[in-house]
């Protein structure tokens, strides 16, 4: 029993921050049902359905049908909450908008997800994570300053400005709805969790702390006790030996006077950068992680996914765990008293579905 055990919420089958937000509202011990289109391919069903659809039911309904759009409404009218992906005016023509649904169950929290928002301008356009990121302001901050930006994954936009926003919109909505009774729409866009997810350098650039030049600043690689090096054998460490004491560790690492170098000197960045990178490139990368082991150097192996699956603190941690045959991220955040859990995707009937919602 999670912390969300006893709430109910309807998933629209959607790609990008939708299931992932109905992931961790799942493992959170939400109840929820996915409604997928009838007959087509749901989203993600060949990329695995057990870690990106796990611990909810999946549900098949052909919305333009009177019968199944009934059925939905059933399904919403006994929700706590929905979330949805679409563009918006989307579930307006489907006969899902809030409109017909806040009016069956005046209760109900009614998350959107998109990457524009439901206003403004760009509202009706395509696009994707590196789009949003783009005009959020974000993408143009990483990568080298000489040479296009480099995509960050889709973790920014649709995983941090998206599928985080939305779950925390839509438990903050059904906060709200406990106390008053009454429930609301939560607008959630990617363009504006990324701004939010901006703010310390929002403040440092308009401070004076920020240069518009990438890889020019404090945490973008622009300084030498803050970046990636190679290794001899062609792996990589992260360093991050921001704090004077942790400074010092590196130094001692490398066998490097203390009083050698003068950490936050300009002048100095450039030949202390040169000699690290030389440095580090004298011996393997799990060569230096055991030279690192144990101290507040701040230096740690850049690991494959597949090894990450085993690193050492991983493990005692449980940060990935096997699943149904499949290694999958654990529950995040943990909770003492109502632990979250995993449990595996399932595929029921509408009967069935309608069935145990109205049992509870």
């Amino acid at each position: 029993m999670g912390p969300l055990d006893g709430v109910r919420i309807v998933e629209m089958d959607a790609i990008g921050p939708v299931p992932l937000a109905a992931t961790i509202l799942a493992d959170m011990g939400a109840d929820i049902i996915r409604i997928a289109r009838s007959g087509g391919q749901s989203a993600y069903e060949d990329l695995g359905e057990a870690i990106l659809h796990r611990g909810r039911a999946g549900l098949e309904l052909n919305l333009k049908s009177d019968a199944d759009r009934a059925t939905a409404l059933e399904l919403i009218g006994r929700a706590d909450a929905l979330i949805e992906g679409f563009r918006p005016g989307v579930m307006e023509r489907l006969g899902l908008g809030p409109e017909p649904c806040l009016a069956r169950n005046p209760g109900l929290v009614y998350g959107r997800m998109t990457g524009w928002g439901q206003s403004g301008p760009m509202a009706m356009r395509a696009g994707h994570d590196i789009n949003y990121i783009a005009m959020a302001g974000v993408l143009g901050l990483f990568g080298a300053p000489d040479a296009p930006p480099d995509p960050p994954l889709n973790l920014v936009g649709d995983y941090g400005g998206g599928a985080m926003f939305l779950a925390l919109g839509v438990t903050a909505g059904l906060l709200s709805a406990q106390r008053t009774g009454t429930g609301q729409v939560v607008d959630a866009a990617m363009t504006d969790g990324t701004a939010m997810l901006l703010s310390l350098f929002v403040a440092l650039r308009q401070s004076g702390g920020w240069s518009a030049r990438r890889a020019d600043n404090l945490l973008d690689g622009g300084r030498p006790f803050y970046r990636c090096y190679a290794c001899a054998d062609g792996g990589h460490v992260a360093v991050g030996a921001l704090e004077p004491q942790f400074f010092a560790a590196l130094l001692d690492g490398f066998g490097i006077p203390p009083d050698s170098m003068v950490q936050y000197d300009p002048a100095g960045w450039p030949d202390m950068q040169a000699r690290f990178a030389a440095l580090f490139a004298s011996r393997t990368r799990d060569e230096w992680a055991q030279i690192f082991d144990g101290t507040d150097a701040c230096v740690t192996p850049v690991l494959t996914l597949d090894e990450a699956f085993v690193a050492p603190h991983n493990v005692a941690r449980g940060t990935y765990a096997p699943v149904d045959g499949l290694t999958q991220p654990a529950p995040a955040p943990r909770f003492s008293g109502t632990p979250s859990r995993t449990r595996p995707a399932e595929t029921v009937t509408g009967a069935e579905a309608l069935r145990r919602w109205m049992a509870r």
